[in-house]
């Protein structure tokens, strides 16, 4: 079972103002070139460093490193898949946004979602939320460790 890779960890894989967690990020990818990865997670990914890095990543060059991050395999969204989402976001108390994160892993037939934005431990539609190091888990968001 392949595992599925959040965006912040895509997104701190590619930023230097954070050492520790860029090569913990790049270590993650190495590690799992069989990683599963959404189409929201390459959408975010896009505008996080084209906005939010300082300096923003040129739309370029963001589109030229896509192409490699879009070599991974990839869930699509679609009108069923959102619509777990929202169902999941309302039973979980979790933003639609985690939600598809979620439902991407677990469509995507992975055993693990690595992400700062969930609890370590947790379980969620079958697929156990994993935090890449001790510093990247600081907005996780409160939830039991086991949940359906």
């Amino acid at each position: 079972m392949a595992d599925f890779l959040d965006t912040n960890v895509l997104v701190y894989a590619f930023d230097h103002a954070e050492p520790e967690k860029q090569t913990r990020a790049q270590e993650l990818m190495a590690d799992h070139p069989d990683a599963v990865i959404s189409t929201q997670v390459l959408l975010e990914w896009f505008a996080v460093v084209t906005r939010n890095f300082t300096p923003p990543k040129p739309g370029e060059r963001a589109a030229a490193a896509m192409v490699d991050l879009a070599a991974l395999d990839i869930v699509a969204a679609d009108a069923e898949l959102v619509v777990r989402a929202a169902r999941t976001a309302a039973g979980h108390q979790l933003t639609i946004w985690d939600a598809m994160i979620v439902e991407s892993a677990a469509l995507g037939g992975c055993r693990t979602l690595w992400s700062e934005d969930l609890r370590d431990g947790a379980v969620l539609r079958g697929v156990e939320i994993a935090t890449p190091s001790p510093g990247f888990d600081e907005t996780a968001e409160a939830l039991p460790t086991t949940q359906s």
